[in-house]
């Protein structure tokens, strides 16, 4: 039953990544496999924890004598426990993830996005090109890379005219999308995970990883800028009606893209989850539409509620991320990622660098939203160990590797998905033109990271030594960490820096 977890996982994923063959929506695959799993687990849960894998198992069993009945009561409640501790840490990303995708939807249907949009008016080939990586570069970061790229890509429709240069545009589009969400604690799920769980802080992310993001991207662009020439052919513009004035757009923009750049700072300042801030956000930005529009016509008022609003939210991608992240809950409390993880230990000789660099090329072919989940199923955050501590280098790379890999393939990444189907790209074109460009600029930014982190590393080390905290004799010093665990143990982990 331990191996036919695997087997019902791996199924379920073949599903999801042939979706369009099968003509099945990929969140009714994910929500297959996630409650599968977890009846395998629990039908199955004394004999598959029996294994020994579970160490929270082993220790709650550790020195007692019970019947099998009892034990397989015990078995049982463990399951469930173990469930529900999932549950809320999965519950905090879809949240803020509803949140985050309602308050997007909310300026994209009172047309705050043209604020940014009326403003592109070349028509040079090389500058669009940079106008349009850049421009998506840190709309990325601000408002995640999915919704950017079907943002920028509703752009280059009144832009460009031929299908051709338009699909290379769009190309564009996904790869500067999914570097810009790699480096900012909100641009891209992965990211949103990492943060959420604990494993990276909102500045460290940010000051870490933005250089090695910002290089993968403008290599590409660098390599294109070479290659390309004239003018691009703008397509007949249609008029359609503006419900909302150009004052009302400007105020829905600066509350939308302010309530989601504030949700770090609420975090910060409160320690409450992420997700309360986004909700924040969001409770702001209904008030004010609500309260703007209460003495517009029905329809008109109809068009751009919330309410209404919320039917366009794409409900089906958060069914998706549900399903997917508890069918990896149950494999890492069954014990599968544990095993993984060390065997990755074992052939890579726990080199981090290799580790992350085979997460990111595999992100192109595997959703990177279970691999980043499993990487935090196999790899807890560590006290001893600088790498896989809060902010180590393992969670910083993988914050970059896992959001910039997916670009390789068109169908690696959330973003590239949404792309192909607005614009109907081929997936031999987009690996004829675009995999190579893409390739080389993710393996130009973990050079720029490792170039950095070395640098950041000379002239100084630091030696950390855990203390189990039992009484009021000891000092707590300014440079110790305090760690409390889920059962309310407390340790201080002792931090001493070198110059």
């Amino acid at each position: 039953m331990y191996i036919l977890m695997v087997v019902v996982f791996v199924l379920g994923y073949l599903a999801i990544a042939l979706e369009h063959k099968i003509k099945v929506d990929k969140a009714a695959s994910a929500l297959l496999i996630g409650v599968l799993t977890w009846a395998i687990y629990a039908l199955n849960a004394t004999e598959i924890l029996n294994l020994g894998i579970n160490q929270t198992w082993n220790e709650l069993i550790s020195g007692y004598t019970m019947s099998s009945e009892q034990l397989g009561g015990l078995a049982n409640h463990f399951v469930g426990h173990e469930l529900e501790h999932h549950l809320v840490e999965i519950s905090e990303i879809l949240f803020f993830l509803l949140g985050a995708m309602t308050i997007v939807e909310v300026v994209d249907h009172h047309q705050g996005f043209k604020i940014i949009t009326d403003k592109i008016t070349t028509t040079n080939k090389v500058k669009l090109l940079w106008i349009i990586g850049v421009l998506t570069f840190f709309m990325s970061a601000a408002l995640d890379n999915l919704t950017t790229t079907i943002v920028m890509i509703t752009l280059l429709k009144k832009l460009i005219d031929d299908k051709e240069t338009r699909w290379l545009y769009a190309s564009i589009v996904v790869l500067t999308a999914n570097a810009g969400g790699a480096w900012s604690p909100i641009g891209d799920v992965t990211t949103i995970m990492l943060w959420i769980g604990g494993q990276i802080t909102a500045l460290n992310i940010i000051m870490k990883v933005m250089i090695p993001s910002l290089v993968s991207a403008i290599v590409p662009l660098a390599i294109l800028s070479f290659t390309m020439k004239g003018d691009i052919t703008r397509p007949e513009a249609l008029k359609t009606r503006d419900y909302t004035t150009e004052k009302e757009r400007n105020i829905i923009f600066f509350i939308g893209v302010s309530a989601l750049l504030f949700v770090p700072v609420f975090k910060t300042t409160t320690h409450l989850p992420p997700y309360m801030g986004m909700l924040l956000g969001l409770g702001a930005i209904w008030a004010v539409t609500e309260l703007m529009h209460k003495h517009k016509p029905e329809e008109d008022k109809r068009h751009l509620s919330v309410i209404s609003v919320l039917s366009k939210v794409d409900v089906p991608t958060v069914f998706f991320f549900l399903g997917i992240l508890t069918a990896v809950a149950s494999l890492q409390s069954a014990g599968h990622l544990v095993q993984t993880a060390q065997w990755l230990d074992d052939v890579t000789g726990k080199n981090v660098y290799l580790i992350d660099s085979v997460i990111g090329v595999l992100s192109s072919i595997v959703d990177n939203v279970p691999l980043v989940a499993g990487a935090m199923g196999m790899y807890e955050i560590s006290h001893t160990d600088p790498a896989f501590m809060v902010d180590g280098v393992f969670w910083e790379l993988l914050a970059y590797t896992a959001g910039t890999g997916g670009s390789i393939l068109i169908i690696g990444s959330a973003a590239g998905v949404a792309a192909m189907g607005l614009e109907k790209i081929d997936f031999g074109w987009y690996m004829k033109k675009i995999s190579l460009l893409a390739l080389i600029g993710y393996f130009a930014g973990i050079g720029a990271f490792a170039i950095q982190d070395s640098i950041l590393h000379i002239g100084g080390s630091e030696d950390i030594e855990k203390v189990n905290y039992q009484g009021d004799d000891h000092t707590i010093r300014d440079q110790d960490v305090i760690h409390i665990d889920t059962d309310l143990k407390l340790e201080v982990i002792r931090g001493e820096k070198h110059e």
